[in-house]
């Protein structure tokens, strides 16, 4: 008795199975082009568990793998950026608070991730947590983390072993830290899920933002932005998706991070998904947008 193959090529498995290969394939010869000067990035959204983080360091950690020198600021209090690096942040750590409060140097700070040679964090500790009160008297609280950033990118540059991408890490809320990390910047990447009042809250966020260039830092701009949390499944996140690229035609990345169990199990490890996992589907996700990332700098600073 014979098999009946009849259409297995057809099959949603083999379709998906074939697509992956084809992604996997697409991604290992794609090209990263470097950028002509370092590009400093905020992550932001006042929106909770839009997987800022996650978002933050693992396109940190795609970069990396792909060859770039790359620079995580931890400005959360949580410090789940620096866990996810598998960085020290225990409270006797030298952190972004030193720097913030009693003016330590960067270059002091700075900590290697174990994942990729050219990967590096600035910790959060739970110092963090009270900075917001301890900058109120401070001079130029909104520059404090800029002067000291510019400072140690120069350092490096002068070194002849400069940085290529910067990403700060910051709270969902709109304090002095925030306000510290979007004065640092010079672009915004704001990662959306794809769930029901996504957009909510975006127009706030897209109003601070505008105040802050207007009055702090007319360099600021949203140049990305990246659709998170996605659920092929649903008919919810493609209209989701739909509506974001409508309003933000240019900013919004084409790949799309899919919800993944490996994304979310990865930090407990101590480590991003892209080395936990380098075949998942999240990895891959990651590595596109970060590939699209920089083809979209070369091409805007060409």
């Amino acid at each position: 008795m014979t098999k009946d193959t009849t259409g297995l090529d057809e099959s949603p498995l083999m379709r998906e199975i074939t697509e992956l290969s084809r992604r996997r394939k697409a991604i290992a010869a794609a090209e990263f082009p470097r950028p002509a000067e370092v590009r400093v990035f905020t992550v932001a959204n006042q929106k909770g568990g839009v997987g800022k983080t996650t978002t933050t360091v693992n396109l940190a950690a795609a970069f990396a793998k792909s060859g770039a020198k790359v620079l995580v600021i931890d400005l959360d209090p949580q410090g789940n950026a620096s866990t996810a690096l598998g960085i020290d942040h225990r409270a006797e750590i030298l952190s972004v608070y030193d720097i913030l409060v009693r003016d330590a140097e960067m270059h002091d700070v700075v900590q290697k991730s174990l994942e990729f040679d050219a990967l590096y964090c600035v910790p959060a500790t739970i110092h963090l947590a009270g900075a917001e009160i301890e900058l109120v008297p401070l001079v130029a609280r909104e520059l404090r983390l800029r002067k000291s950033l510019d400072r140690y990118l120069l350092r490096e540059q002068e070194s002849g072993s400069p940085y290529d991408y910067v990403f700060i890490d910051c709270p969902p809320s709109l304090g002095l830290l925030t306000i510290n990390a979007f004065v640092a910047a010079r672009e915004v990447l704001i990662p959306i899920q794809c769930e029901y009042y996504a957009l909510e809250g975006l127009s706030q966020l897209l109003s601070n933002i505008s105040l802050i260039e207007r009055h702090l830092n007319p360099t600021l701009a949203v140049s990305t932005i990246l659709l998170t949390m996605y659920d092929g499944r649903t008919r919810l996140a493609a209209q989701v998706a739909d509506d974001v690229r409508d309003h933000f035609p240019d900013q919004t990345l084409t790949s799309i991070i899919p919800r993944s169990v490996r994304i979310s199990e990865a930090p407990s490890y101590g480590q991003t998904v892209i080395s936990y996992d380098p075949q998942s589907t999240g990895s891959l996700s990651y590595l596109e947008a970060a590939s699209e990332m920089a083809r979209k700098g070369a091409l805007s600073h060409g």
